[in-house]
């Protein structure tokens, strides 16, 4: 038997939105760009830019612990009939890789869930979803119809399209519910409040196991209260952190996601274990955030070849600019490191 988290590499080329079926099916049977040598005349400029635009997610030790987690999970929840299942929220700063986790975790999941039953292209066996701004209980429901593709009409109610949901998700044996940004449910506003309170009878009535993404959820009103002791009673928290460089096994993670990184590029000047050379900068440039690093790699990489260059020098990765949350962890990491 084949088990419902295996290691697939994971690759994004997203032509529809994820969050709505078609372009979720597309995420999860996307297949990287083929790799191919760097001076292959065959391989156009604009067929590189591509590949390096999507340069693979690597696994992490955080992603394989989120794996597991969910994977106990699964088993746990597969025979109760009643109330709420257990659930794993994935809550860290900002660019840590939370999202990537979550749909590398549904895409691995889809894959096996796909060798397990061939031929049965009706299964709908995961469920992707952001949870919109200033959501109404009606707003959350329709996101999770939408992703379905079922009409949505003004007159239908809530009640109504909650139970049209709940029903064709039991049809379509969805196992696995992803619901990113929940920490954009202000549960002390009413509106907010009603929506937990939906999510919640969405965890009973819906047979799957619930698994929530966040920016920091111990701070957010969702814990507090009753609403929120009866989610912290059913969640466990897997805390998603930028990955640390103090320790020699700190270090060494970090290398080889910076090595294995390294060893997807195809520029025909870069010489090999320049970034990994510089992987202490790298980790000061980025925190230590995932996604802060795939950035900035890719985006000095499409530099050096449209400036035809070819190559990455730690003066080119000086000069990308990364997002605002990168930077202002950086800048006082590095002062630091100058002092020290």
């Amino acid at each position: 038997m084949v088990s419902p988290l295996s290691n697939d590499a994971v690759g994004f080329a997203p032509l529809a939105p994820s969050t709505i079926w078609q372009g979720w099916d597309a995420f999860v049977r996307h297949a990287p760009a083929p790799v191919r040598e760097a001076a292959d005349p065959a391989w156009s400029q604009a067929e590189r830019e591509d590949y390096h635009s999507e340069l693979a997610v690597m696994r992490t030790p955080a992603m394989d612990s989120v794996f597991t987690a969910v994977r106990r999970l699964l088993l746990v929840n597969r025979r109760q009939q009643a109330g709420a299942r257990r659930g794993l929220i994935i809550s860290g700063p900002a660019t840590t890789g939370k999202t990537t986790t979550m749909m590398a975790l549904g895409r691995s999941f889809q894959l096996a869930d796909a060798r397990q039953h061939p031929g049965h292209d009706d299964r709908r066996p995961v469920l992707f979803i952001s949870v919109p701004p200033a959501a109404t209980p009606k707003m959350l429901v329709s996101e999770f119809a939408r992703f379905l593709g079922m009409p949505i009409t003004e007159r239908l109610n809530q009640t109504q399209i909650t139970s049209a949901v709940c029903d064709l998700l039991c049809e379509l044996s969805t196992q696995l519910v992803l619901i990113d940004d929940v920490h954009l449910l202000d549960t002390q506003r009413r509106a907010g409040a009603e929506t937990s309170d939906q999510l919640k009878y969405l965890g009973e009535r819906i047979p799957a196991t619930f698994v929530y993404s966040a920016i920091d959820i111990e701070t957010s009103s969702l814990l507090s209260g009753v609403r929120g002791a009866q989610i912290a009673g059913r969640f466990k928290i897997f805390r998603h952190r930028p990955l640390a460089y103090a320790t020699g096994q700190d270090r060494a993670v970090w290398n080889d996601l910076v090595r294995a990184m390294e060893n997807l590029l195809r520029l025909r000047a870069h010489r090999p274990g320049t970034l990994v050379k510089h992987a202490a900068y790298l980790h000061t440039r980025t925190a230590g955030r995932i996604g802060s690093l795939s950035h900035l790699i890719r985006e000095a990489a499409l530099i050096a070849i449209t400036e035809g260059t070819e190559r990455i020098t730690k003066q080119l990765l000086s000069e990308v600019e990364l997002d605002a949350a990168a930077e202002a962890q950086a800048r006082p990491t590095a002062r630091a490191a100058r002092r020290t």
